[in-house]
């Protein structure tokens, strides 16, 4: 081989290199970006549309609203199980009163109660349930959303 092939075969593993280290480089960079903050997507129930952030991880879940001192009209916070369960939840350092909707895996709401702030009372669904949905106390009862009403991700 010459001395013109061997740099350019030198050039192309450097080139190789590179391609592969840039995935690498992206996984690197992208969880500290993701957690800035929560997803957000957009919820429908009956004829309303929410914003919503999502927690699916443990840890997520469990920080979910706590020390918020805000939340808005339409926004609101989902939570995400692996598993339908009889998932629990407190109100330990929340701040904002809440009101929150048990639903099974087809996004059917199965129970509404409202919680108090800071309190260490525990909020379980009569039934499994695969999702859990929290917003600003009296919102679903507002909006005349109650059980046997559908979540849905998209119109």
């Amino acid at each position: 081989m010459t001395g013109t092939g061997r740099e350019k075969e030198f050039q192309g593993r450097r080139i190789k290199r590179i391609v592969c280290l840039v995935p690498l480089l992206c996984l690197l960079w992208i969880p500290p970006i993701l957690s800035q903050g929560l997803l957000r997507v957009p919820l429908y129930i009956k004829d309303r549309e929410i914003w919503v952030e999502v927690a699916k991880t443990e840890a997520d879940r469990a920080k979910g609203l706590m020390e918020r001192t805000s939340l808005g009209k339409e926004e609101g916070m989902l939570f995400i199980f692996e598993e339908e369960g009889y998932h629990g939840f407190w109100m330990k350092n929340t701040l904002l009163p809440l009101s929150i909707a048990f639903m099974d895996r087809e996004g059917k709401i199965v129970w509404i109660t409202d919680m108090n702030p800071g309190t260490l009372s525990v909020h379980r669904p009569p039934k499994p349930v695969l999702y859990a949905l929290e917003m600003n106390e009296g919102w679903f009862a507002a909006n005349g959303i109650r059980a046997g009403d559908v979540m849905r991700f998209s119109k």
